[in-house]
């Protein structure tokens, strides 16, 4: 298994650095455990396709693909890799090549030659890279993970902007998901009250509350898919009617690809004060 300390992909210096002698080397390229797809750098078995395409280019996985590596969550992006670079080094052809490039600046600097970033300098290539909402959700998701520490917001605030700093503020511990994380920033435009992870009787734990009677819940399809989940979901649903809620389900794709829909049906329900007790 591939970790900080043994990189899946790495240098002759680093190997040599490592404790590898030129003879270990040489018998690991012969029985497959290294390969060496240009010289001087060298892959371990089982190092993943996207690590490998990103040493092929010069450099190692950057932005929204590191975040993928690292657990955090991210919103569809295309599905190009994003590669970081050396400030002063080069990319490399390679077949059917469609890389997005990061040009590293001295933290990036701060690991092994094709090392992953750190998650701050990740989080911060997504905020330059991908825009404020995706550094949203990709922070509140490192946070609930306990990968970013408080020296690491700090570090955030200090090297990126004013806009980061205030998403940073806005910034939760225990967002359940990047729905979550999602659908909360950009609510927060039209000033309401919407309390996360409440917990009502009868229906139990819900993504949210607005107001006090609007009960919105954004569902992963890998939790509710299937017969059984949707008539938990029913039931749910019934109960919290039952109580004098009205409760809103929204899915992945409405969230991510037909954000105009959720918000509408948010809007009218508020509009119409049936968020209200």
């Amino acid at each position: 298994m591939c970790t900080a300390a043994t990189p899946a992909v790495t240098t002759y210096r680093e190997l040599r650095e490592s404790g590898f002698s030129r003879s270990r080397i040489t018998d690991g390229l012969s029985d497959g455990t290294l390969i060496s797809p240009r010289r001087g750098v060298y892959e371990r078995l089982g190092a993943c396709a996207d690590i490998k395409t990103a040493a092929a280019h010069g450099g190692w996985i950057a932005c929204v693909s590191a975040a993928k590596h690292l657990g955090l969550w991210v919103a569809e992006h295309g599905g190009l890799l994003h590669v970081g670079l050396r400030a002063h080094g080069r990319a490399y052809p390679h077949p059917e090549c469609a890389c997005v490039a990061h040009w590293s600046d001295a933290e990036d600097a701060k690991r092994s030659a094709f090392g992953v970033p750190s998650v701050r300098v990740v989080v911060r290539q997504i905020l330059q890279c991908q825009g404020l909402e995706a550094f949203f959700v990709a922070l509140e998701s490192a946070l609930r993970l306990r990968k970013l520490s408080k020296a690491d917001l700090e570090w955030l605030a200090r090297h990126t902007n004013a806009h980061a700093r205030d998403a940073i503020g806005f910034a939760r511990r225990d967002a359940d998901s990047g729905l979550e994380s999602l659908l909360r920033w950009r609510l927060r435009a039209h000033g309401l009250s919407v309390r996360t992870q409440q917990s009502i009787v009868s229906v139990g734990r819900v993504d949210f509350v607005i107001g006090e009677r609007l009960i919105v819940e954004v569902d992963g399809a890998p939790n509710h898919d299937g017969e059984s989940h949707r008539h938990k979901d029913l039931v749910r649903d019934a109960n919290a009617a039952a109580w004098g809620f009205v409760t809103l389900r929204f899915d992945y794709a409405l969230v991510v690809h037909d954000w105009d829909t959720v918000e509408l049906a948010i809007l009218g329900l508020v509009d119409r004060g049936l968020h209200l007790a």
